[in-house]
């Protein structure tokens, strides 16, 4: 079993388990083989372990068909390089002490330290996508490090923007994290031969369960347990990052806008605890959890035309628990 997988995990990535232990294989030796000067960073990140939901998302698209085996470890290895990488600069731009309880980069180090990695960690997971050998899934992880950047970007810029909040809330998670998960499924499905109507497919599957997952982490940022979450409860609300459940209170409450008075006072912890003890007390987090339900329903309806087999129920079993998960 990886390190940090619980057995539910575990038994949902069993028909990849070999592979992501390869993955897993890989991304700890690059601290062996690297200068020396980088070894210890590259450590301390590939160390932590981690649920690798998304090169377990890359191998189990790549199995439904016969293929070179050798192709989609790589590209899974790169899909979470990428990940990590996003993770350092988050981190680094946010500020933030720590991360699942332990210190980040940033803090560890510097922050000028942290974008330097951050960059060689991108650069290095670009990589391994040329050694994929194809163009496409070249391409396409290309045009995800541009949304991922282009997301935070506009997180950045319409920070404590009431205004722009939910005609941007969809573009904007979709950059920020659904683009990986599109990457990780079509990525997998493209060099696991399957066909272009199954890619599409895989493709669909891996965007619903991105937005899922981000519209859950939106969640957790109200209700989840601050030693789980590494960050305290309403963190991103302080931070002016608008979500799900607080677009859906301002559109609740357009003459009492909670939102705009703690904007206007971005300090006085009060008005943010009031905010958070409005949206728990409403019917709010239950109206954001149908919002997640309509997308893991989504993303299982786009499995129906793939062959039943272990990789399919492996996936609509994951998707039932990026669902449930509460950290």
């Amino acid at each position: 079993m990886l390190h940090g997988l619980d057995e539910r995990t575990a038994n949902i990535y069993a028909p990849v388990q070999e592979g992501l232990q390869r993955v897993d294989d890989k991304l700890r030796s690059l601290a062996t083989t690297e200068t020396s000067e980088v070894q210890p960073l590259l450590k301390y990140v590939t160390d932590v372990g981690g649920k690798r939901v998304r090169p377990a998302i890359t191998l189990l698209c790549a199995q439904f068909h016969p293929h070179d085996e050798a192709r989609p470890i790589i590209m899974a290895s790169a899909v979470e390089l990428l990940h990590l990488a996003t993770l350092i600069h988050d981190d680094t731009v946010d500020n933030s002490p720590t991360r699942r309880g332990r210190a980040t980069v940033s803090n560890t180090w510097s922050p000028y330290v942290a974008v330097l990695f951050g960059d060689y960690v991108f650069a290095t997971s670009a990589t391994f996508v040329c050694d994929t050998n194809n163009i496409r899934v070249i391409r396409r992880f290309s045009e995800t490090i541009m949304e991922l950047a282009s997301g935070q970007l506009m997180e950045y810029f319409t920070a404590y923007d009431p205004a722009q909040a939910k005609e941007l809330y969809n573009d904007r998670i979709y950059r920020k994290t659904a683009s990986l998960f599109c990457t990780a499924s079509e990525s997998g499905a493209v060099l696991g031969e399957a066909s272009e109507i199954e890619v599409q497919a895989l493709r669909d599957f891996g965007y619903n369960v991105g937005m899922a997952f981000q519209v859950r982490d939106d969640l957790l940022d109200f209700r989840g347990d601050p030693s789980d979450l590494g960050k305290p409860v309403g963190n991103d609300l302080k931070n002016g990052v608008l979500t799900l459940p607080t677009i859906m209170l301002m559109e609740r409450y357009p003459n009492d806008n909670l939102v705009k008075a703690l904007f206007e006072d971005r300090t006085n912890d009060a008005k943010l605890e009031k905010v958070v003890e409005v949206i728990n007390d409403s019917t709010i987090m239950a109206d954001c959890e149908l919002v997640v339900e309509d997308y893991i329903d989504k993303a299982c309806q786009s499995l129906k035309s793939l062959p039943d087999c272990e990789p399919k129920q492996s996936l609509l079993e994951l998707a039932d628990y990026l669902t449930a998960r509460r950290r």
